[in-house]
């Protein structure tokens, strides 16, 4: 059967969220992955979305475990689709900003063997994964303009994301 087959080479394909977060000092928080897929690179704190949960109680919650901040979560900047290591997903990023005290240090926790705000003009110096260096300037640019930008939980329920 085609479809067996297709199953048994692909791996199965999971949904991801990632939060792009920025501070007033125009740093972007960064994670250095610990675990596959991309470990050791260079990436923005994200994680696979649980059952039951929305996409952004599971981008909030990822940050926070994976480096003890607490953000508001914003819109969807971009959808992006990775395959690579055995893994397969489809990941959504979204902008966030710091809740509260933003001076406070990320720390590294859960699959982040590093956490730390990353001045925009040293990204070059980190190696990132596939695809982030254009994504984070794309979504900076866009939110230092004060554009309303990216798909928006129009209704509050964290599940129906729309163009403003």
């Amino acid at each position: 059967m085609i479809q067996d087959k297709l199953t048994d080479s692909y791996p199965v394909p999971m949904i991801g969220v990632a939060g792009i977060v920025f501070n007033n000092q125009q740093q972007v928080l960064l994670i250095r992955r610990n675990q596959r897929p991309a470990a050791g690179l260079w990436s923005v704190p994200g994680g696979k979305l649980e059952a039951g949960e929305t996409l952004v109680d599971a981008c909030r919650r990822e940050i926070q475990e994976e480096t003890g901040l607490n953000v508001d979560v914003k819109t969807i900047t971009a959808v992006v689709e990775r395959r690579l290591e055995g893994f397969h997903y489809v990941i959504m990023d979204f902008l966030a900003l710091p809740s509260g005290e933003e001076d406070n240090a990320p720390v590294a926790q859960s699959d982040a063997a590093d956490a730390r705000w990353v001045g925009l003009e040293n990204l070059p110096d980190y190696p990132l994964v596939t695809g982030l260096p254009e994504i984070i300037m794309r979504t900076f640019n866009a939110y230092r303009r004060g554009l309303a930008t990216g798909l928006y939980d129009v209704n509050g329920t964290g599940a129906d994301f729309i163009l403003r």
